[in-house]
Protein backbone atom coordinates (compact mmCIF):
# COMPACT_ATOMS: atom_id res chain seq x y z
CA UNK A 1 0.00 0.00 0.00
CA UNK A 2 1.02 3.61 -0.48
CA UNK A 3 1.28 6.58 1.90
CA UNK A 4 -2.42 7.22 2.53
CA UNK A 5 -3.22 3.63 3.41
CA UNK A 6 -0.19 3.34 5.68
CA UNK A 7 -1.24 6.51 7.49
CA UNK A 8 -4.84 5.38 7.82
CA UNK A 9 -3.87 1.95 9.13
CA UNK A 10 -1.82 3.61 11.89
CA UNK A 11 -5.12 4.58 13.53
CA UNK A 12 -4.94 7.43 16.02
CA UNK A 13 -1.44 6.63 17.30
CA UNK A 14 0.94 9.39 16.22
CA UNK A 15 4.07 7.33 16.89
CA UNK A 16 2.76 4.47 14.74
CA UNK A 17 2.12 7.04 12.01
CA UNK A 18 5.72 8.27 12.18
CA UNK A 19 7.10 4.73 12.02
CA UNK A 20 4.76 3.75 9.21
CA UNK A 21 5.79 6.84 7.26
CA UNK A 22 9.57 6.49 7.61
CA UNK A 23 9.83 2.71 7.28
CA UNK A 24 11.10 2.62 3.69
CA UNK A 25 14.00 4.88 4.69
CA UNK A 26 15.07 2.86 7.74
CA UNK A 27 17.46 0.03 6.95
CA UNK A 28 18.97 -2.72 9.06
CA UNK A 29 20.02 -1.90 12.61
CA UNK A 30 19.00 1.75 12.21
CA UNK A 31 15.56 0.74 13.51
CA UNK A 32 17.02 0.55 17.03
CA UNK A 33 17.66 4.31 17.09
CA UNK A 34 13.94 5.04 17.38
CA UNK A 35 11.53 5.01 20.36
CA UNK A 36 9.61 1.80 20.95
CA UNK A 37 6.26 2.90 19.48
CA UNK A 38 7.96 4.33 16.37
CA UNK A 39 9.73 0.97 15.93
CA UNK A 40 6.35 -0.71 16.16
CA UNK A 41 5.15 1.58 13.37
CA UNK A 42 8.11 0.60 11.20
CA UNK A 43 7.35 -3.08 11.79
CA UNK A 44 3.65 -2.45 11.11
CA UNK A 45 4.57 -0.93 7.75
CA UNK A 46 6.65 -3.96 6.85
CA UNK A 47 3.88 -6.32 7.93
CA UNK A 48 1.39 -4.42 5.74
CA UNK A 49 3.76 -4.67 2.77
CA UNK A 50 4.34 -8.38 3.35
CA UNK A 51 0.61 -9.13 3.62
CA UNK A 52 -0.10 -7.05 0.51
CA UNK A 53 2.64 -8.68 -1.57
CA UNK A 54 1.30 -12.16 -0.82
CA UNK A 55 -2.43 -11.44 -1.25
CA UNK A 56 -3.92 -13.27 -4.27
CA UNK A 57 -6.11 -10.32 -5.32
CA UNK A 58 -3.11 -8.00 -5.31
CA UNK A 59 -1.25 -10.50 -7.45
CA UNK A 60 -4.14 -10.44 -9.95
CA UNK A 61 -3.82 -6.66 -10.20
CA UNK A 62 -0.05 -6.80 -10.60
CA UNK A 63 -0.43 -9.47 -13.28
CA UNK A 64 -2.72 -7.17 -15.26
CA UNK A 65 -0.10 -4.39 -15.09
CA UNK A 66 3.04 -6.46 -15.59
CA UNK A 67 2.98 -6.88 -19.41
CA UNK A 68 3.07 -3.11 -19.85
CA UNK A 69 4.87 -1.86 -16.74
CA UNK A 70 7.03 -4.85 -15.82
CA UNK A 71 8.83 -4.46 -12.45
CA UNK A 72 6.92 -1.27 -11.66
CA UNK A 73 3.59 -3.13 -11.45
CA UNK A 74 3.68 -3.43 -7.62
CA UNK A 75 4.37 0.29 -7.17
CA UNK A 76 1.54 1.24 -9.52
CA UNK A 77 -0.86 -1.15 -7.80
CA UNK A 78 -0.11 0.50 -4.46
CA UNK A 79 -0.87 3.94 -5.86
CA UNK A 80 -4.05 2.76 -7.56
CA UNK A 81 -5.26 1.36 -4.24
CA UNK A 82 -4.56 4.65 -2.48
CA UNK A 83 -6.80 6.26 -5.10
CA UNK A 84 -9.74 4.05 -4.18
CA UNK A 85 -9.18 4.67 -0.47
CA UNK A 86 -9.04 8.43 -1.05
CA UNK A 87 -12.00 8.42 -3.42
CA UNK A 88 -14.27 6.80 -0.81
CA UNK A 89 -12.56 8.31 2.24
CA UNK A 90 -15.85 9.15 3.99
CA UNK A 91 -16.50 5.39 4.28
CA UNK A 92 -13.38 4.96 6.39
CA UNK A 93 -12.80 8.10 8.45
CA UNK A 94 -14.87 10.76 10.22
CA UNK A 95 -12.60 13.62 9.11
CA UNK A 96 -12.70 15.01 5.60
CA UNK A 97 -9.63 13.97 3.63
CA UNK A 98 -8.07 17.48 3.31
CA UNK A 99 -8.37 17.93 7.09
CA UNK A 100 -6.90 14.50 7.77
CA UNK A 101 -4.03 15.13 5.33
CA UNK A 102 -3.12 18.45 6.95
CA UNK A 103 -3.12 16.74 10.33
CA UNK A 104 -0.68 14.11 9.05
CA UNK A 105 1.68 16.70 7.56
CA UNK A 106 1.55 18.80 10.74
CA UNK A 107 2.28 15.83 13.01
CA UNK A 108 5.22 14.75 10.88
CA UNK A 109 6.63 18.29 10.81
CA UNK A 110 6.33 18.55 14.59
CA UNK A 111 8.42 15.38 14.88
CA UNK A 112 10.88 16.16 12.11
CA UNK A 113 13.82 15.38 14.40
CA UNK A 114 12.83 11.71 14.17
CA UNK A 115 12.59 11.61 10.38
CA UNK A 116 15.47 10.36 8.23
CA UNK A 117 16.90 12.97 5.85
CA UNK A 118 15.35 11.29 2.81
CA UNK A 119 11.95 11.35 4.48
CA UNK A 120 12.21 15.05 5.27
CA UNK A 121 13.11 15.75 1.65
CA UNK A 122 10.12 13.74 0.38
CA UNK A 123 7.75 15.28 2.92
CA UNK A 124 8.50 18.69 1.45
CA UNK A 125 7.12 17.62 -1.93
CA UNK A 126 4.25 15.68 -0.40
CA UNK A 127 3.09 18.61 1.69
CA UNK A 128 3.55 21.25 -1.01
CA UNK A 129 1.68 19.22 -3.63
CA UNK A 130 -0.75 17.67 -1.10
CA UNK A 131 -0.29 14.14 -2.35
CA UNK A 132 -2.66 12.54 0.16
CA UNK A 133 -5.63 14.62 -0.97
CA UNK A 134 -4.61 14.46 -4.62
CA UNK A 135 -4.93 10.66 -4.68
CA UNK A 136 -8.73 11.05 -4.70
CA UNK A 137 -8.80 11.82 -8.45
CA UNK A 138 -7.29 9.97 -11.38
CA UNK A 139 -5.66 13.26 -12.39
CA UNK A 140 -3.96 13.44 -9.00
CA UNK A 141 -2.80 9.85 -9.36
CA UNK A 142 -1.48 10.75 -12.81
CA UNK A 143 0.60 13.60 -11.40
CA UNK A 144 2.06 11.32 -8.74
CA UNK A 145 2.92 8.66 -11.31
CA UNK A 146 4.46 11.17 -13.71
CA UNK A 147 6.65 12.45 -10.90
CA UNK A 148 7.76 8.92 -10.08
CA UNK A 149 8.49 8.26 -13.76
CA UNK A 150 10.80 11.29 -13.85
CA UNK A 151 12.67 10.05 -10.76
CA UNK A 152 12.90 6.40 -11.85
CA UNK A 153 16.40 5.17 -12.65
CA UNK A 154 15.12 3.23 -15.66
CA UNK A 155 12.37 3.79 -18.19
CA UNK A 156 9.20 2.83 -16.35
CA UNK A 157 6.25 3.93 -18.45
CA UNK A 158 4.55 5.08 -15.27
CA UNK A 159 3.56 8.33 -16.98
CA UNK A 160 1.02 6.19 -18.88
CA UNK A 161 -0.40 4.46 -15.81
CA UNK A 162 -3.22 6.99 -15.29
CA UNK A 163 -4.61 6.08 -18.69
CA UNK A 164 -4.25 2.38 -17.92
CA UNK A 165 -6.24 2.85 -14.72
CA UNK A 166 -9.00 4.73 -16.52
CA UNK A 167 -9.19 2.01 -19.18
CA UNK A 168 -9.35 -0.79 -16.58
CA UNK A 169 -11.06 1.04 -13.74
CA UNK A 170 -13.58 -1.67 -12.78
CA UNK A 171 -10.86 -4.31 -12.58
CA UNK A 172 -8.78 -2.41 -10.03
CA UNK A 173 -11.79 -1.03 -8.16
CA UNK A 174 -13.08 -4.58 -7.68
CA UNK A 175 -9.62 -5.73 -6.61
CA UNK A 176 -9.41 -3.06 -3.94
CA UNK A 177 -12.88 -3.91 -2.62
CA UNK A 178 -11.94 -7.57 -2.28
CA UNK A 179 -8.51 -6.96 -0.79
CA UNK A 180 -8.72 -3.99 1.58
CA UNK A 181 -11.14 -5.49 4.17
CA UNK A 182 -8.75 -8.44 4.52
CA UNK A 183 -5.89 -6.03 5.16
CA UNK A 184 -7.90 -4.06 7.73
CA UNK A 185 -8.75 -7.23 9.66
CA UNK A 186 -5.14 -8.42 9.55
CA UNK A 187 -3.78 -5.09 10.79
CA UNK A 188 -6.34 -4.88 13.60
CA UNK A 189 -5.43 -8.37 14.80
CA UNK A 190 -1.70 -7.60 14.71
CA UNK A 191 -2.11 -4.30 16.59
CA UNK A 192 -4.13 -6.08 19.29
CA UNK A 193 -1.45 -8.78 19.61
CA UNK A 194 1.30 -6.16 19.83
CA UNK A 195 -0.58 -4.19 22.49
CA UNK A 196 -1.04 -7.34 24.56
CA UNK A 197 2.64 -8.21 24.24
CA UNK A 198 3.79 -4.81 25.48
CA UNK A 199 1.09 -4.29 28.13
Amino acid sequence: MNYLAHAYLSGTDGDLLIGNFIADHVKGSAIHRFPEKVRQGILLHRMIDSFTDSHPVVEECKAALRPRFRKYAPVITDIYFDHFLARDWERYHHEELPVYARGCYTHLRMNEQLLPERTVFMLGYMEKQDWLTGYATTQGIGMALEGMARRARFESGMEHAQGFLEENYKLFDSGFERYFPDLQRHVESQIIKTAQRFS
